[in-house]
């Protein structure tokens, strides 16, 4: 008998190993057997990989070929927690009590679940190339993964006097009904038939591991696993608007300039970098930072806020980091960066930026400090999501369909907008060289040929000629000037544009990753709720699902309405900065076009 399964539901691929699926779609299964909720088979188009258990109902159908062997043989027939068969149970009194079964991988202290929560790492990995030589004065003798209780071994149950002491919060997504199905197994004692089948069924794991779903600790998050202290001040809060859900807003706004890039040495000379003066206006202190510094914020933030669109910064460059063109326009690009995380309400109030902005630069002891504090943070990974404070009460809850449309038409509009973007970028560059080389030699060439016409007319020597002849010189003079307009017009309109698109191209980047939590949230509770209808999970622990699942919607919500809100502030303010260059350009080459006709009026 051949195994096959009917697709329920329409199933798109995200991840490397997975496949589509087609809403009735007919499917050859290589086992029936799912590892750990997904199982594996060849699709109607010939596609080969894994598939949600939950998206497809099982059928059999005579078959004269067997199936494919399936390409995860080494795994146990039963997935990754393998259940006796019931038949394999028998009454006391004829069988004694089962040993305690190994664990199928060794378990963390107190973790709960097979698989230790991976911290997000995102596509982010600091560049450690020859720029601004990024560990020459860095104190790394002391890391993170050398500290107790760093992340990135497990979400330990911490146990207070109380549920509040000094400012903290004890929050747990973990409870003992997401272990149910596990705890008997692990513990070494199986199910019993005669046990409540509701609590037999779990929302199954990514079997990719490298996931930014997974990475990020967003599932960890939704299938309750997270566990930290909340201070107050670590709360990020989303808030209902007229147009949806928004962050807070940073209730003392401020900007910060970047000014005075000058190159600086040490080791007596042997070593050189540019440093760039930085004012925040909230202090009115200032501070010089080096590009090192800048990349590391940047790593830091990338790594705790996984649901935020951290802007990227300006490109290395290992050749000419002293020209003064690459000075110039680096220093545009971290005014740009540092105008987008001003402007954001989270970024702007984060602990490590905040110290970026306001440690002394000759304080090389607080520096260290702060640094080492902002890596040892602990609410990164599932546990950053504890800290999202969101609506609650009549009419504050969220429409799952709903948001699966918003956020699917956001994804199509990023994609339309990266496609427009490059094309204006490419447009713009080009034409810029145009002006630059082309148009430049083109003016200076008709320049040339009046200036050419000008001096065979001065072999007349008659004196009422004279005036002729002046006007035509002037007016080589003029064509030669509008050239240089030419040449140096991108500087002022068209070179602006193309640093906000290269910002704005970072920000496209990111959205795919942030996109793809919120859908892997949306894929558990659709299983959760499938479980319910089969009578195979509780409600309760299927609520506990979609309420975490509605905390990573509301920021999602939340971060793609700031990006529509600073697109629009900052198109519409470039743009007009563009078409007034453009309008100066133009009056400035009037000008020198009028000059040149009124030398006519006295010839």
């Amino acid at each position: 008998m051949a195994l096959r399964a009917r697709a329920l539901y329409d199933f798109r691929s995200e991840n490397p190993g997975e496949i589509s699926l087609r809403e009735h779609e007919v499917l050859s299964l290589c086992s029936e057997q799912d590892i750990e909720g997904w199982l594996e088979g060849v699709n109607s188009r010939g596609d080969r990989g894994l598939f949600p258990a939950s998206y497809v109902q099982v059928i059999r159908a005579p078959a004269a070929e067997p199936p494919p062997p399936a390409r995860y043989a080494n795994l146990p027939a039963g997935g990754f927690e393998p259940l006796p068969p019931p038949a394999a149970f028998k009454p006391a009194a004829q069988q004694p009590a089962p040993a305690a079964a190994p664990e199928p991988f060794p378990l963390p202290p107190a973790a709960g679940y097979p698989f230790p929560p991976a911290t997000y790492g995102g596509s982010y990995q600091p560049s450690q190339g020859s720029d601004d030589d990024w560990d020459d004065d860095w104190d790394e003798s002391s890391t993170v993964a050398d500290e107790p209780g760093a992340l990135g071994s497990s979400y330990p149950d911490y146990e207070v006097a109380g549920s509040r002491a000094s400012g903290c919060y004890h929050l747990s997504t973990r409870s003992e009904l997401s272990l149910s199905s596990h705890s008997g197994h692990l513990a070494g004692h199986p199910h019993l038939p005669g046990s409540s089948t509701k609590s037999s069924a779990t929302v199954s794991r990514n079997l990719n591991r490298f996931s930014t779903f997974v990475k990020s600790g967003g599932e960890a998050f939704v299938l309750g696993e997270a566990s930290g202290f909340v201070k107050d001040g670590d709360k990020l809060c989303v808030v209902l608007c007229p147009w949806g859900p928004e962050w807070q807003e940073n209730p003392y706004p401020f900007q910060c300039s970047i000014e005075d890039p000058t190159k600086q040495t040490k080791f007596k000379g042997m070593k050189s970098y540019i440093a760039y003066k930085l004012v925040p206006s909230h202090t009115g202190q200032q501070v010089h930072r080096r590009y090192k510094h800048f990349d590391w914020l940047y790593g830091r933030l990338a790594e705790k806020f996984p649901v935020i669109s951290v802007p990227h910064l300006p490109e290395k460059q290992a050749t000419g980091r002293f020209e003064e063109d690459f000075i110039s326009k680096r220093r545009k690009g971290l005014a740009w960066w540092m105008d987008h995380m001003c402007s954001h309400p989270v970024l702007a109030q984060c602990d490590a930026f905040q110290h970026f902005l306001t440690c002394p630069s000759t304080d090389e002891k607080a520096w260290k400090q702060g640094k080492r504090k902002a890596e040892k943070d602990e609410m990164v990974g599932a546990n950053f999501f504890l800290t999202i404070s969101v609506p609650t009460g009549p009419g504050a809850g969220l429409d799952l369909q709903e948001v699966e449309s918003q956020v699917d038409g956001f994804k199509a509009f990023t994609k339309k907008m990266d496609e427009s973007a490059l094309q204006l970028n490419h447009t713009a560059n080009e034409f810029a060289r145009k002006q630059v080389t082309g148009f430049k030699k083109e003016y200076q060439k008709v320049g040339h040929s009046f200036k050419c016409l000008s001096q065979a007319f001065e072999l007349d020597q008659q004196a009422f000629s004279s005036g002729l002849n002046q006007a035509i010189a002037f007016t080589a003079e003029a064509y030669d000037a509008i050239g240089d307009l030419f040449a140096d017009q991108p500087r002022q309109d068209l070179d602006p544009v193309m640093d906000l698109l290269a910002l704005y191209q970072g920000h496209l980047a990111n959205f795919p990753d942030i996109i793809h939590v919120q859908k892997g949230a949306l894929t558990k509770v659709k299983e959760s709720k499938r479980h319910v209808e089969e009578g195979k999970m509780e409600l309760q622990k299927a609520e506990g699902i979609q309420e975490r699942c509605n905390i990573i919607s509301f920021a999602t919500l939340a971060e793609i309405n700031h990006f529509h809100k600073i697109r629009v502030r900052d198109f519409k303010s470039q743009m007009q900065h563009f078409l007034q260059q453009q309008i100066l350009f133009f009056q400035k080459v009037t000008q020198k076009l009028e000059e040149a006709l009124h030398k006519y009026d006295s010839v």
